[in-house]
């Protein structure tokens, strides 16, 4: 582990995104928590909210020094994805600082353990929700639960 849990940060969002948020938002938000001494970002490598916060964390890295941390739910995380994301998927684990398999194989729970891993490694958690159901909002209330600040976008 190369990082320090309160100068880290997680993301979490809907893989499948509205277009009610715009990479400026993002950015914008993860440059202001770097500017503050966040140093780790932590990203569940999903498709959707996650790819964006990854690509916008490779432009902050550029100018400060912050750390991306890949956080897989299981070695085929990217098993079903279209070969276009695939080979994304495949360029982003290889310029991340660190890569963590939470799991090795796929499980009913891996997802839900990803999550709390990230959680649990983390101060701060950035979220894209829009539905009170669902991975993203258990990842909230779980940050909730857990006393690690939340931030909506």
């Amino acid at each position: 582990m190369i990082w320090n849990k309160e100068k880290a940060c997680s993301v979490t969002g809907h893989r499948i995104m509205s277009g009610d948020i715009e990479e400026k938002t993002v950015y914008d938000e993860l440059y202001k928590l770097a500017e503050s001494g966040i140093n780790a970002f932590l990203v569940g490598m999903a498709i959707g909210f996650d790819t964006l916060c990854f690509h916008v964390l490779e432009k902050i890295r550029k100018v400060k020094d912050i750390k991306i941390i890949a956080c897989v739910p299981c070695v085929s995380q990217a098993e079903k994805f279209s070969f276009k994301d695939k080979k994304e998927y495949g360029r982003m684990l290889s310029v991340a600082d660190e890569v963590i398999y939470v799991s090795r194989e796929y499980t009913p729970y891996c997802m839900i353990k990803r999550n709390m891993y990230m959680v649990d490694n983390s101060s701060v958690l950035v979220a894209y929700k829009r539905r009170e159901s669902g991975g993203s909002a258990n990842t909230v209330n779980y940050a909730v639960k857990s006393g690690v600040k939340v931030i909506e976008l």
